[in-house]
């Protein structure tokens, strides 16, 4: 049984989530449907890929993703269905795809251009249904469009990193429920330029010297639960995707706050990472062993 999921920023009031499905069961009434999220910010393409590339790969291989953000055709974008780790993928060619791509090449993809044959002012309902249905059914992707190798980047995705390799500078490309900050700055990424190397995160005019693991590490447990104020201390983490997150442990808006709000930091925000510089070694001086450890 084909499992099709729906990730859009249609969000929870209007008709187009619940169109989307009966389109979707009209043609295939035995499909499994699932939604990652209707919730995306209006037209967010970084915070749509950073949804789909950390939900994606919970589904079984063959899953098909319909992603319905800033969908609307276009001479600057076109529509694109494509086959990425054993997953297919139908959205509009803006940008939603490049998170994903950096890390596992496509192994196809083609640009959609069924379009003559429908007329459509809602395209992830006419369009995208009918390329998932036809997938469904064990369709080809080269009967719904033509081959093509590149997909559209998106701006400003990739951390910036200094000539000498002493500091980062990402940005916001995500705030979760709990207002937890999600930066571009993944953990691979950080370790590559760190090599063993102490650091300073800042973000605003806040400082963290520290990344802990996951956020009840920054609660002394020795100390009698009745005499700590943990909730709304600030603490950075590599969250479950690998990505660089500055949170606040058991935040809520509504009492302790959270890092969105508390630190005053929305998407596209810079998070600036400085590290300590490589240290300058005479030529013709002996190496000390715990310099050649942090491969320097």
């Amino acid at each position: 049984m084909a499992i099709i999921t729906l990730t859009t920023d249609f969000g929870e009031k209007d008709y187009f989530s619940g169109a989307t499905k009966g389109a979707i069961y009209s043609e295939l009434p035995d499909v499994r449907i699932v939604d990652i999220s209707h919730s995306v910010s209006p037209f967010n393409i970084p915070e749509a890929a950073y949804i789909i590339q950390n939900a994606y790969n919970s589904f079984p291989k063959g899953t098909i993703h319909i992603i319905g953000i800033d969908s609307e055709i276009n001479p600057d974008n076109k529509h694109i269905a494509l086959k990425l780790d054993d997953h297919y993928f139908i959205c509009a060619n803006n940008g939603i795809m490049s998170m994903i791509c950096s890390e596992i090449a496509p192994e196809k993809i083609v640009e959609i251009n069924i379009h003559d044959k429908i007329q459509s002012s809602f395209p992830v309902l006419d369009v995208f249904v009918k390329v998932a249905c036809h997938i469904a059914r064990g369709g080809t992707l080269e009967v719904i469009g033509k081959p093509i190798t590149e997909i559209k980047p998106i701006k400003n995705i990739t951390p910036y990193i200094n000539e000498d390799k002493t500091q980062i500078i990402g940005s916001v490309i995500y705030i979760d429920n709990y207002g937890n900050v999600v930066t571009n700055i993944k953990r691979s990424f950080f370790e590559t330029v760190q090599k063993g190397r102490e650091f300073e995160i800042s973000a605003r005019h806040y400082t963290f010297k520290k990344i802990y693991n996951k956020y009840s590490d920054i609660v002394n447990f020795d100390i009698p639960e009745n005499k700590r104020n943990d909730e709304g201390r600030k603490l950075v983490v590599f969250n479950s995707g690998n990505f660089l997150e500055i949170a606040v442990y058991k935040s809520n808006s509504a009492t302790v706050g959270s890092a969105s709000t508390l630190l005053g930091l929305g998407i596209m925000d810079a998070v600036s990472i400085r590290f300590e510089p490589k240290p300058v070694i005479p030529k013709g001086t002996e190496i000390p062993d715990n310099i050649k450890a942090a491969n320097f």
